[in-house]
């Protein structure tokens, strides 16, 4: 039964990770707060009832921030919290972050026109990887490889209305098997990670990208743990790639999906996250 503690699950839709995340919940006799992150609005002065901690579920990575700082306003602490959704979602800044702390990790250029993306890619070299700043399931992203293909990609993202596609992360491309990895992160542990295999070069299981469990290899948890410090902790995925030197990171994700990754393992990762953020809100 429970003692009064309330879980807030802040999300967009209800997809199979929110059904599960609701019913490990209910097991532990967890009562939830959902939270339409298309309805809920946020005054400055603290609401009368509130829950003791919010899971951000949210595929929105704008309103996943703001809400964050909202809930933090409040006092109510979030899954994860505000500055490590910002900063994960960043491509640029997790680039940075985990160069900085020397985590492995695939050379990146940035440029800010049109006319310095060009020199970006070339800086890199042939071929390169042009990808949004902040988006998620492998979209948005080219492959490009000689200048007229580079020319089409940046021409295309300037024409573009958000003010995001102004902004050019360009990424070498790093040859590897027909796979890359993801391992996912809740709190200290790495709790479960999968190979994702594809012909194509991206990989996402989203884009069917075909999965299979992968070990738990020192060097994988080392890395796995390392980028997600990097990055402030929490719950995370983290996305590696085999290169020819060894693994090396190339994104951290801030709210994943997992039903993939569940599938494969057997794994309960929802139940692991409900427990997280359990011990968060209750200290």
């Amino acid at each position: 039964m429970s003692d009064g503690f309330r879980l807030g699950l802040f999300s967009t839709i209800i997809r199979p990770e929110e059904k599960w995340l609701l019913a490990a919940a209910e097991a532990r006799g967890i009562a939830v707060d959902r939270i339409d992150d298309g309805e809920v609005t946020f005054g400055l002065e603290r609401p009368a009832h509130l829950p003791d901690v919010v899971l951000n579920r949210s595929v929105s990575h704008t309103r996943s921030v703001y809400a964050a700082r909202c809930f933090a306003h409040y006092g109510v602490p979030t899954v994860n919290e505000p500055d490590v959704i910002d900063l994960a979602g960043d491509k640029i800044r997790t680039s940075l972050r985990l160069f900085e702390r020397g985590v492995p990790t695939p050379r990146v250029v940035v440029a800010l026109s049109p006319e310095a993306a060009l020199k970006a890619v070339e800086s890199v070299g042939y071929p390169a990887v042009l990808k949004p700043a902040v988006g998620s399931w492998g979209r948005l992203m080219a492959k490009v490889s000689s200048a007229d293909e580079a020319l089409q990609v940046i021409e295309h993202k300037s024409a573009l209305a958000s003010p995001i596609h102004s902004i050019y992360y360009v990424q070498e491309y790093v040859p590897k098997p027909d796979r890359d990895l993801r391992a996912f992160v809740v709190g200290s542990e790495v709790v479960a990670a999968m190979f994702r295999r594809s012909s194509e070069w991206r990989t996402n299981a989203a884009r069917g990208g075909q999965v299979e469990p992968a070990p738990l290899t020192p060097e994988l948890v080392d890395l796995s743990l390392r980028a997600a410090a990097a990055v402030g902790g929490g719950v995370l995925a983290v996305d590696l790639m085999e290169s020819p030197k060894g693994l090396v990171v190339h994104e951290v994700n801030p709210t994943p999906e997992f039903k993939a990754l569940s599938g494969t393992t057997g794994v309960d990762i929802a139940g692991k996250i409900v427990d997280h953020a359990v011990g968060i809100g209750r200290r």
